[in-house]
Formats: structure tokens, C-alpha cells, sequence
């Protein structure tokens, strides 16, 4: 063998599906059928972009990613745009070479014929992509001198702003609202230099997601409402954190100036929530600031409050304890609390000596124990499945990254069937529906037939889990899900109701609902509105008010302080370092982004001052690192309670979570109470049923659950299952009306005398 064979260069082989491309005389492989931004992002050659987007369909806009291209050493006529030109074999690519950068700044001075160029007014300025690739592909002085055309702004709502002369017309986030949020919101309208983007009707945004416009808007003409004008970027401090008013802990940064949050904006994580953040997530941190934040110690004296000093507080709150330790007490969780207040809940609980603690406030039926439960299946496992079976859950409302992955599903080929009391709204075609009143859920499971699929999953959501008939729907399910091979999925009530089950906040005695129908003679709220948390109200504010309370909490509001008589404050999570885990059994963990307001302190530190002053075993740390080192998690043989029973006549009730009412902090957020999704207080149902019971669409009715009653407005729609009435928790005028069955009469209208 000659030395010329033996030292011959080899061939780079080709990986199968791929192709060999050069760009700027970088040798690389790319998959067939990919574009040339995709090859160059992939390789970390900048190409500028204004209307691509990784996560959005292609739409060859904007033109600022002209390059240059050859095939088979023959230069192409014309600059090609790299998002939308296809890879093929020996193809040779150059992004900076003079004709590409020639083409690239035509693009861009044609940009900015009609941009304001209000940058040092506009809220967009330090983190705009114009502006920055202005830098590097703009001429300093124009060439024209016509004057600018100007656009109306519109009203989109309360979450986003417009300043619409400064568009640039890439249609972001026109295709965001139809390919991701699947609501086909916001389109073109006109034609050549009088396009514009708009909503067609003049109405504002609706859609769950749509604080994503203004990630995906490369100018300022979609902005944060809530946030602009209140800082610059430069000003603002970046913190880690996690979204906490649903189980899918979406990953976000806070940005905070001297403490104060705010805003929040996504961060990616791919197996979570992409790149995307729900608006309830986005928005919430407005709550923050409410009056009643609690920010000093409380300790009732008579019929009002005073303050105090946390030394005086804690031996209070110790003496209450001391002298009702055992089945005396009751120790009742919100279950968004962290993994570290939880695991320190758990050992105070046991210091006590007593096994009525419970984070499963919201629950009607917890008669088969009924642990949060890891998902079968992983969001992002969810997109690609072959059926799914939706059970109990306005889905869109109780986690929209979650519904917004089953959008992508169906999208693929997914045939998605819908089990529910009420044909809720989603984005996406279902296969079937079979709308039925709650008490039927879990019989109509039962006789579900699913064709044959290879990657099954049924989702069983609030409306299933928070219902009186709960126990029987998740027997039915988990049945359904093992005739069919299928992945359970049980969506935690709460954002951190996973992690509080693996840290023991379960009874080994009462549960929620036992330990407020037979009263304790002390209680403590962890993290509680005690007037709109609970899942029977009235039931709760009975037994809180003849108790003693220690109530740890972000708000002194009214209902607090109707039931405690110790308020400690405590930081909310955007405010301390804690861990949550999501519905996929995510350990995650948020940094304290915002500063505590007034005396306010971290759950876990107050938590551990008073197990000193118990001199309870387990709180000898003196950080939460020490803290985080002795957590482990523990298998607590849960005590059951006996089934709930549906008493009285009338209609079943359907109930749902309002989308912006699920706790204290998102009820506090003024934007998004300013929401068109925030629809307010009214019980629905259907037609006939409305026809029969003499109601009329817009009349005021009187319902009454044998306890509680209401005055709700009616609203007729035939989407609500025969036999059964929709409402949605969280607001006052609900929340006395708990779960099963109501009667509805009409109100009678008072005459008026002439």
C-alpha cells in the first residue's frame, strides 16, 4: 500500500437525513428539509432576524435575514432569506460578505422609512431588537425625508399596551395568538404601506396567554401595560422564580428595582413551560402591594387588633398551641406553601402531638385519601400522544400551558375526548364531548370506549377533584386508565400540593373537611384567605370563629382577622427562597426576588423561631441550608374520611376556579381583575333548564344549597350539562354555596311608584 492511500484525507460521512452545507467557510451537517437559520443558529453564526421565531410557523416577513448563497459554484441571482430557504447538498452560505450585508442594510433602512425613532421616550428602549440591530445595520442619517405614516393605537385590555406606529408588520404576534394561544386574535388588515395589525373587532385580547405578544414583539409596539413606564431594563434585577398558582411551576425571571418586583418574564425551560408564561403567572405580582398586606404582627385585644413585636406574637401564638396540643388542634395548609414550610409544618404537627394537618383545602370528597399524585405522562410527553381523555377540568382556566400543550397535540394528529359537566372553552377540536352533570362523570368514564392508540393519557382536573362525587371519578379513572393502558395524570389542586404530600402535610387523623365539621378548639391557617379558600365556607368560618387561631399569613384581611388572634406575616414566594414541586414531579427551586414588606418574615424563619419557643425537636438549625440538609421525605399513612353525601333537591353543581381568583395574590392583581376572562359572580345553566325554573338570561336568582344562599346573576347557555348549574369559586358571592346540590329561584323585581 502506497503512503500516499495510507495518508489520504477521509471523507467526512454524512449522517443519514442530512446534508453537507458551508457557511462562512464552516463546514456543517444539517437535517434535510431545515432551513439555513436553523443551521447557523444551531452552529452560532448570527444571522439578524426580526420576524422569525424558533417556537413560531415561517413567515419571510421582514427579509432582514438576506443572505448570500451558491450551489454547485454558481451564485445564486439574488439574496435568499435564510429562515425560509430550504438546506441542500453542497450549498455554500455567506452572511457577511458584502452582498449579504449590502441587502441586510437595504432591509433596514426600509425598516425604519416610517419607524418613529422615539427611543429615548419609548418603554421598549435598552431591550429592543430594532434597536439593536439599528446599531449594527443602520445608517446614522436617513435619506428620506417624506413624512411618516402614523397608525391608531387600539385597546387590547389591561395586560398589554400599543404604540402601533412603531411596528414593523413581522406578524409575531399575529401567528402567536393562532398557532400557540390557537384564539386567531390579532391579524392584518390593509395592504402594502397601510397594513397594520389589529384585532379586527376593536375588542380587547381574551386569551389566557396573551402577556406572550409582548416577548415575541421585536419592537415597542406591544408592551407590558402594567409595567411601562416604571423602570428601564438596566435598572432591574433578574431572580430566578417559579410561577405558583397552578401545578405546572412555569419558570420565570422576577425583575426587581430596590426591592419592589416589578415584573415577571418566561424562563425557558423546555420540559416545562417552553418559553412561554401564562398572563395569571405574568401579572399576579401586582397583588404584592395590596393594602392588606400583613406587615407587622397582629394579636387580637378585644374586637380589634393591635400591633405587636415578634417576641410578643410568638409567645402568644406558643401559649395557644401549649394549651391545646393533640386532637385539640387542627393545622390547616394552603397548598401553594413551599416544600421547606411544609416539612417544618409536618415536624411542628408532630411536636404537638396531633395528626389533624392538611394541605387539601379545596376538597370536597376525600374519602379514598386521595394524595397528590406525579403525572403518568410528562407535559412535554403530552404533545406528542395519540388520544387523551380531558375528565372534570375547565382545562384553559386551571393550567393554560398545560391546555396550551394539548393545543400542539391536536395540531399533530391527536384525538383529544372531553368528559365534563360543562362544555368548556378550548382551543383546541375535540374528538367527542359528553357533557353530563358531575354526579355522571364517573359512570360515563366507566362505559368510555377508546380506539385502539398507542401513547394514551386521561387528565382529570378541579372541576373532577374539588367535587363531592371526587372519590368515584378517581376510582373510574384510574379503572379507565388501566383498561387502556393509559397515563394517569391527576392535576394537583394546588401549586405545590405535590411536593406537601411527599413531605408528610396529610392527616394521620382528621382531614380538612372532618376537622371543621367536628371543630377543633385551636386551629392554624398556613397561607389562608379563610373566606374564599376553603371548599365548604361556611362550614370553615363556624369553625374558625369559635377557635383559637394562629393564622401565618400574607394578607390581614377581613376574614382573617374575623377568625385569628394571632396574625404572623409572612413572605409570599416571589418574595422568599423556597422549593416547589410541579405536576411532574419537579423539584424547583425560586430565589427571593422582591423585598418582604414591613415586619414581614420567611415562613420557614417564623416556623422555626416558633418551634424554639416550643422547644420542639427539629428546629435546631440555624439557615435554610441547615434546613434544606435535614428534609427528607416521608410516607404518611393517611387517615380517610367517610364520602361526603349530596343533600336536598334542585340542581347538581358544577363548580370551576374564576382563572384570575385562586388565591389572595392573583385576587389582589388589579390588571388582571380588569381581565374580560374575569366574567364576575353568575350561575349558568342550561336553556331548558333556565325555561323551566321561569329564569331569563340577565335576571338576578336567589340559590340556596340548604346552608348558604346566594344572589347571582343568570346567564343561559346550553353548553352547561341538563340537571346541573356552573359556577366559579373564588369570589364572595359564591363562596358560600360550596358543592352538590342548589335550588334557583328567580328574585322578584321590587315595583317602583310613580
Amino acid at each position: 500500500m502506497s503512503t500516499e492511500t495510507v495518508n489520504a484525507p477521509v471523507a467526512p460521512v454524512v449522517p443519514e437525513g442530512h446534508v453537507a452545507i458551508e457557511i462562512d467557510g464552516q463546514s456543517l451537517f444539517a437535517p434535510k428539509g431545515s432551513m439555513i437559520i436553523h443551521a447557523a443558529d444551531k452552529a452560532g453564526i448570527p444571522i439578524p432576524r426580526f420576524c422569525y421565531h424558533e417556537k413560531l410557523p415561517i413567515a419571510a416577513n421582514c427579509r432582514m435575514c438576506l443572505v448570500d448563497a451558491e450551489m454547485g459554484g454558481r451564485p445564486m441571482p439574488k439574496p435568499q432569506p435564510a429562515c425560509a430557504t430550504p438546506v441542500a447538498d453542497g450549498m455554500k452560505i455567506f452572511t457577511r460578505n458584502e452582498k449579504a450585508l449590502k441587502a441586510q442594510r437595504n432591509v433596514m433602512e426600509f425598516l425604519l422609512i416610517n419607524h418613529p425613532l422615539d427611543c429615548p421616550i419609548c418603554d421598549q428602549g435598552g431591550e429592543c431588537e430594532l434597536q439593536d440591530l439599528s446599531l449594527g445595520y443602520g445608517r446614522s442619517v436617513s435619506r428620506f425625508s417624506e413624512r411618516k405614516r402614523t397608525v391608531a393605537d387600539e385597546d387590547m385590555g389591561p395586560l398589554v399596551a400599543t404604540e402601533m406606529t412603531r411596528c414593523i408588520q413581522c406578524t409575531r404576534c399575529v401567528r402567536f395568538t393562532a398557532d400557540i394561544a390557537g384564539t386567531y386574535e390579532l391579524g392584518g388588515m390593509q395592504r402594502g404601506e397601510n397594513l397594520q395589525i389589529g384585532t379586527f373587532d376593536g375588542k380587547p385580547l381574551t386569551t389566557e396567554l396573551s402577556g406572550n405578544v409582548i416577548d415575541v414583539c421585536p419592537v415597542g409596539a406591544l408592551t407590558n401595560k402594567v409595567f411601562r413606564f416604571r423602570a428601564r431594563p438596566w435598572e432591574l434585577i433578574a431572580k430566578e422564580s417559579l410561577g405558583y398558582h397552578d401545578a405546572l411551576g412555569s419558570n420565570l425571571f422576577l425583575h426587581a428595582r430596590r426591592g419592589d418586583v416589578l415584573r415577571s418574564v418566561p424562563r425557558d425551560n423546555e420540559a416545562v413551560n417552553e418559553c412561554w408564561l401564562s398572563d395569571r403567572d405574568r401579572y399576579s405580582h401586582q397583588g404584592l402591594g395590596a393594602e392588606d398586606r400583613a406587615v407587622k404582627p397582629l394579636i387580637k385585644d378585644g374586637d380589634t387588633f393591635r400591633e405587636a413585636s415578634w417576641e410578643e406574637a410568638l409567645t402568644k401564638a406558643a401559649d395557644i398551641l401549649r394549651a391545646n396540643r393533640g386532637d385539640a388542634l387542627g393545622m390547616l395548609v394552603h397548598p401553594a406553601t413551599s416544600n421547606e414550610e411544609g416539612a417544618l409544618l409536618a415536624r411542628l404537627a408532630e411536636a404537638l402531638g396531633t395528626g389533624n394537618l392538611d394541605h387539601r383545602i379545596a376538597q370536597h370528597d376525600l374519602s379514598d385519601g386521595a394524595p397528590a399524585a406525579q403525572f403518568g405522562m410528562s407535559v412535554a410527553d403530552l404533545e406528542i400522544a395519540d388520544a387523551i381523555v380531558i375528565v372534570g377540568s375547565n382545562l384553559r382556566h386551571e393550567v393554560p400551558l398545560l391546555h396550551q400543550r394539548l393545543h400542539k397535540a391536536a395540531k399533530r394528529g391527536a384525538k383529544i375526548h372531553v368528559v365534563n359537566p360543562v362544555d368548556f372553552d378550548f382551543t383546541f377540536k375535540a374528538e367527542s364531548k359528553t357533557i353530563v352533570p358531575p354526579s355522571q362523570l364517573a359512570s360515563t368514564l366507566a362505559a368510555f370506549n377508546l380506539d385502539n392508540a398507542a401513547k394514551v393519557a386521561v387528565i382529570v382536573g378541579a372541576v373532577a377533584e374539588n367535587s363531592i362525587h371526587a372519590a368515584a371519578i378517581r376510582s373510574a379513572s384510574a379503572a379507565f386508565a388501566s383498561v387502556h393502558n393509559a397515563a394517569l395524570c391527576r392535576i394537583p389542586q394546588g401549586a405545590n400540593a405535590l411536593g406537601l404530600s411527599r413531605h408528610g402535610v396529610l392527616p394521620t387523623a382528621l382531614d380538612a373537611q372532618a376537622m371543621l365539621a367536628d371543630p377543633r378548639a385551636a386551629y392554624v391557617l398556613y397561607g389562608i384567605e379563610p373566606g374564599l379558600d376553603f371548599a365548604d365556607q361556611a362550614c370553615a368560618l363556624k369553625a374558625l370563629g369559635a377557635a383559637k387561631v394562629v393564622a401565618f399569613s400574607q394578607f390581614a384581611c377581613r376574614s382573617t382577622r374575623s377568625v385569628a388572634d394571632v396574625i404572623l406575616p409572612i413572605g409570599a414566594l416571589p418574595e422568599i427562597d423556597a422549593t416547589l414541586t410541579n405536576l411532574d414531579g419537579r423539584d424547583q427551586r425560586a430565589i427571593a426576588g422582591g423585598k418582604l414588606p414591613g415586619d414581614a418574615r420567611p415562613g420557614w424563619r417564623v416556623l422555626r423561631a416558633l418551634g424554639g419557643e416550643l422547644a420542639a425537636a427539629g428546629f435546631e438549625f440555624t439557615d435554610l441550608a441547615g434546613l434544606r440538609a435535614g428534609i427528607r421525605t416521608r410516607d404518611v399513612a393517611i387517615n380517610a374520611s367517610k364520602a361526603p353525601t349530596a343533600t336536598g333537591d334542585g340542581f347538581e353543581l358544577a363548580v370551576s376556579q374564576a382563572i384570575y381568583r385562586v388565591d389572595g395574590v392573583t385576587r389582589r392583581a388589579a390588571a388582571l381583575q380588569a381581565h374580560p376572562l374575569n366574567a364576575g359572580p353568575r350561575i349558568v345553566l342550561h336553556p331548558a333548564e333556565a325555561a323551566a325554573a321561569a329564569l331569563a338570561d340577565g335576571a338576578m336568582a336567589k340559590v340556596d344549597n340548604g346552608v348558604g344562599t346566594a344572589t347571582l346573576q343568570v346567564v343561559v347557555d346550553d353548553r352547561v350539562a341538563k340537571g346541573a348549574v356552573w359556577i366559579e369559586s373564588g369570589y364572595g358571592p359564591t363562596a358560600a354555596l360550596g358543592a352538590g346540590r342548589v335550588r334557583v329561584t328567580a328574585v322578584a323585581s321590587k315595583g317602583v311608584d310613580a
